[in-house]
Parts: structure tokens; sequence; C-alpha cells
């Protein structure tokens, strides 16, 4: 479905993480991936799952708060690809103090850089990767149900992916002329190093299986077809939406 395509995925940071799940479906899909990393520590886990799943794949310094770097990512991926397709923000953090407690006590530097690294970084990859995508793209972020509904510990989190969820849609409108498409899946809550950050994520795993009409939580491979089908011709009319990938947990009430 992707041969002959070329993408870039941000935010694998182990073999647990949603991105990795994701570039694991658009590999086996046909697709050539450039991967991003941030420090030498992030650097290890990547080249290590690659280097036997996918062998050849270009691996990228890049650090999303150092403009430099992101330019410096996108140049080599212009040497090394000519061409970009897709594009995969899996990226999210805040620091482990703004995940606990109340809301009310964000500090503002943990807010700023909630915000920055979190949804900022959205429209600043896209800008960077237009010149790429001469025959149109794709881009694909993630998201969680707690951008539009209080989720108790997620705090700083959900606002910056609300941030997130609405710059999806600003950017859908700014890049359609250039057939560029623009959309967030809104994944259940999954067990990665990212959520293990968020107070009592344990009792959101459980509530969300026993809620949802599924009974279940959602597969991180789940997630990955969804993007795998957004990143497809078969998603050619599809632009600024956010795709509840949750087992249907999205839509109960009490």
């Amino acid at each position: 479905m992707l041969k002959n395509k070329n993408g870039i995925i941000f935010g694998v940071a182990n073999k647990r993480s949603i991105a990795w799940a994701t570039a694991q479906v658009l590999h086996e899909a046909g697709a050539r991936l450039a991967f991003t990393y941030q420090g030498d520590r992030l650097k290890e886990n990547v080249e290590e799952l690659t280097s036997e799943a996918m062998p050849g794949s270009l691996l990228l310094p890049c650090d999303v708060s150092k403009p430099e770097e992101v330019e410096e990512t996108f140049k080599r991926v212009g040497e090394e690809f000519g061409r970009l397709d897709f594009l995969i923000h899996s990226i999210a953090y805040a620091p482990r103090e703004a995940l606990s407690g109340e809301f009310v006590d964000t500090t503002r530097e943990a807010f700023l850089t909630a915000l920055e690294i979190s949804a900022f970084s959205l429209p600043q990859l896209a800008r960077a990767a237009m010149p790429l995508m001469t025959e149109g793209g794709s881009i694909v972020c993630m998201s969680y149900y707690g951008a539009e509904k209080v989720v108790a510990g997620y705090n700083v989190m959900g606002v910056a992916k609300a941030a997130l969820e609405q710059s999806t849609r600003y950017l859908a409108y700014d890049l359609g002329p250039r057939n560029i498409r623009v959309n967030a899946i809104s994944a259940g809550p999954i067990q990665t190093l990212s959520s293990r950050g968020v107070a009592d994520f344990s009792s959101m795993l459980k509530h969300a299986a026993e809620k949802a009409p599924l009974r279940r939580n959602v597969d991180p491979r789940e997630v990955g077809n969804t993007a795998l089908f957004l990143c497809s011709p078969l998603a050619s009319a599809i632009t600024g939406e956010v795709i509840y990938v949750d087992c249907g947990y999205n839509i109960m009430g009490i």
C-alpha cells in the first residue's frame, strides 16, 4: 500500500512506543522510513530496534526544542529521500511533577515546556516538511481523550493535547491547497514509557477496559493500522479530523 513511499517518524522511544508499533505497520506496507531520536540513550534504543527489523533506515538526531536540529533533520531527509510522503508526530512531554496533583498548581515552566514539545512541535515540523512533500502528503499526530474531557492526573498534558488537536485543524486548512492532509489519532490509554509518568495510570487502563464497548484496551498496532490508513490513498479525502482508536470509550456517557 505504501510501496515507493517515504516517511519520517518522530517519537520512537522503545519497543512499547506507539510510534514503534506504527513504524512496523508502515514498514510492512512497503514504506521507506527515517527515524529521529533525542539523545544518545534513545539513539541506542532506536538503533537496536531498526537494525534487525528495518536495516537501512535513516536515523537522525532531532530535539524539537532546537530549531537548528529540526532544519538539519529535514535537510538530511531531502538529501537521502528526495521526497517525503508522510510524517508521524508521536511526541509528548511534560515534567513528571506536572502529571500528578492538581492542574491549578502547574508552574509556568512546566506549562510552557508541555506546550512547546507536545503541541508547537506539530506546526514546526509541518512547516519544515512542506517543501519535501512535492506530491502531496499526510501528517498524522497522536492525541488522547484528555484533550477534550478532564482525566484526573493528565493535567497540563490534556491542555497540550487540546492545542495539538486544534493545530491539526488549522494546519489542515493551511496545507490543503498543497494536497497535504493533517489528521490526529486519539488512542485509548496504552502502557508506554511516557504514560508511566501519569499518576495512577493503571487505574486509567482498568477503567477504560471496563467501560469501552469492546470491553478491552486498544493494542498499539491498531493505532498503527489507523495511521497506515491515513497515510494511504484510501484516506485521500480525510483531513482535519481526530479519529478515535479507543475501543469505543469516547462514545460513553455515565
